[in-house]
């Protein structure tokens, strides 16, 4: 079983990412506007920005709608599986059965990994239709990548260093044999038994 100290890392990895995932999600921060060609960019002194609303989400592109989703089922992923690991995290008093811990610290580590997947894959994805767009000839409104594509990745990245730590210290005893082995010598043959005549 990992230690306990490895286990408050992946506790603080796993909630760092979960926050980046939040704040992903939350922020709509996906794309900006490019200033390309002749245009010149003048800051206003005020610091003040214009966002434009959107009343409904139906009015987002579907990546950005599908991206949305699949971060949120992320985010209720990773908050699951850090649940479980406090549940069974070797510094907590929940479960006392030392093979039960490593079981649901593996559980929790699966959980972490693949919601840091889940957020990489649309991060990723609205990250090339940024990118394709902005080459495109065609298309006239050039936008670039956000904060949010690259809080995106790190956040991540993040969750699967946790759930990948998770998954290398919970070592679960397999068999029932209680961690003995049996040695056989090479040079001789074991003993038979059966007396011949």
């Amino acid at each position: 079983m990992g230690s306990s100290g490895v286990q408050i890392v992946c506790v603080a990895l796993g909630l760092l990412g979960l926050v980046g995932a939040i704040v992903c999600c939350a922020v709509p921060r996906w794309k900006v506007t490019s200033f390309t060609g002749n245009n010149i960019v003048t800051a206003q002194s005020t610091g003040q920005q214009q966002c434009k609303k959107y009343d409904s989400l139906l009015v987002l592109a579907a990546d950005l709608q599908t991206a949305r989703a699949m971060i949120i089922i992320s985010c209720m992923l990773c908050s699951l599986g850090l649940l479980v690991l406090f549940a069974g995290a070797d510094f907590t008093t929940c479960v006392e059965d030392e093979d039960t811990k490593a079981k649901i610290s593996l559980v929790a580590g699966v959980g972490l990994m693949v919601g840091g997947l889940l957020v990489i894959i649309p991060v990723s994805w609205s990250a090339h239709n940024i990118v394709r767009d902005f080459n495109d000839p065609r298309v006239m409104r050039k936008l670039e990548m956000g904060m949010c594509i690259f809080l995106g990745w790190a956040a991540g990245v993040l969750l699967i260093l946790a759930g990948g730590l998770l998954c290398c210290c919970s070592r679960v005893n397999k068999g029932g044999s209680g961690g003995t082995a049996k040695y056989y010598s090479n040079s001789a043959p074991p003993a038979s038994n059966k007396n011949y005549v």
